[in-house]
């Protein structure tokens, strides 16, 4: 067996089944699961339709690469959405939705032959970083987003010997779990150090559609690169997916785009791989892509339910709108395992506690006495988990 299985720590949610073994909520509240990032929104029917329409396609393997039409509907979409000149094919590839895409990308890229590799990323985070990392051969350097920093990575704090080492920098932006949006400055920093150490910028944007002014959408990697005149995006890939923008995790839809040198290897493996996208879902893939009317609703919902549950649930709790995505970082009064336990306990609602996401450095773990709440439900049910969270804080 690979030692380096033994590396990986229990997932977010499996430490939840355990945290939670024994607790029984009272029977007379109904369950809400505020725990788990998965949209809850209805699926357009455009994309069922599509879907439905093109079965036939089952009956031939697809290329790794996808179809033409496909890579072009993603490469138009990049360019309206970013205001960007059109990308070529060569810079767009489809992949099987974000998180199979990050961590094939990391064992593609990282050379674990090299002592010492280490990869970057936010601190709290999305773990599959880290297994990427650690599976590749490298380990993974989390940097805190800490509220005095305004969430944002402390690059300051990576010392000149970790940058040496440093191959991959996992940036998530709009952030999980505290949904900040990185800044241009804040990508100007990350373009030098990448330019001074070498290293490649993974950014993960499938947040990105989701988000609360029409007028201000979220600033992306390739959108950074090109107002600072990085026009070829050397060095930088961006992950989107359509499982929150359109409401379909279950289509497994994504795509990588950026250096177009990077993804010829990245393409090379996943021929390999076996992670191709058959055709009822690449045809579904494109009318979504090519559809924003159905995002527009979507994104209609969010802003509903973060203008009514933020306000209760900062009362009590220290909390604030996101830039962007569907998560409230909410800090807590007491320990956030402790509370995640009560609020099961008492209210029947369901939230991750921090730590959970976040990884103990130097002492501290800057998730901890913070809790996520996933606003993925409908409307009504996140008003109703809101106010039991407010009668639970209140007898605290």
């Amino acid at each position: 067996m690979n030692p380096r299985l033994d590396l990986l720590q229990p997932y977010p949610f499996e430490k939840l089944r355990g945290l939670f073994g024994g607790v029984t909520p009272p029977a007379d509240l109904k369950e809400i699961k505020l725990s788990i990032g998965e949209p809850q929104h209805e699926t357009p029917e455009l994309i069922k339709r599509v879907l439905i329409e093109n079965l036939g396609g089952l009956a031939n393997y697809p290329a790794t690469a996808g179809g033409n039409p496909l890579r072009e509907a993603i490469a138009a979409w990049i360019g309206r959405r970013y205001r960007l000149p059109t990308l070529s094919i060569d810079q767009v590839l489809p992949v099987l939705g974000s998180r199979e895409a990050l961590f094939s990308f990391a064992q593609t890229v990282i050379d674990g032959s090299k002592p010492n590799a280490l990869v970057l990323g936010p601190n709290p985070f999305y773990q599959i970083y880290e297994g990427a990392a650690l599976l590749a051969g490298a380990a993974i350097l989390p940097v805190a987003t800490l509220p005095e920093h305004d969430f944002e990575m402390d690059f300051a704090a990576v010392s000149e010997e970790q940058w040496q080492r440093v191959q991959v920098v996992f940036v998530c932006t709009p952030s999980n779990p505290t949904g900040k949006v990185m800044g241009l400055e804040g990508w100007k920093t990350l373009f030098e150090l990448s330019d001074r150490y070498g290293f490649i910028i993974a950014s993960d944007e499938c947040y990105s559609e989701i988000y609360f002014d029409e007028a201000q959408p979220p600033l992306g990697g390739l959108e950074a690169a090109r107002k600072l005149g990085r026009d070829d995006y050397c060095n930088v890939v961006m992950f989107s997916s359509l499982s929150k923008r359109s409401n379909v995790p279950g289509l497994r839809s994504g795509f990588v785009a950026g250096d177009a040198a990077i993804l010829k290897k990245f393409l090379l493996y996943r021929t390999y791989h076996g992670s191709a996208m058959g055709a009822p879902t690449q045809a579904a893939s494109i009318a979504a892509w090519n559809d924003e009317a159905h995002v527009r609703d979507n994104r209609r919902l969010y802003v509903e339910k973060f203008q009514k549950v933020t306000p209760i649930i900062a009362q009590h709790l220290d909390t604030r709108m996101p830039d962007a995505g569907f998560y409230l970082w909410a800090r807590t009064p007491i320990a956030d395992t402790e509370f995640a336990v009560g609020l099961l306990r008492e209210k029947n609602v369901v939230v991750l506690p921090g730590s959970y996401l976040g990884r103990e450095i130097n002492g501290l773990n800057p998730g901890a006495n913070f809790i996520r709440i996933a606003l993925v439900a409908g409307v009504d049910e996140c008003l109703e988990a809101a106010r039991r969270i407010a009668d639970f804080c209140q007898k605290l």
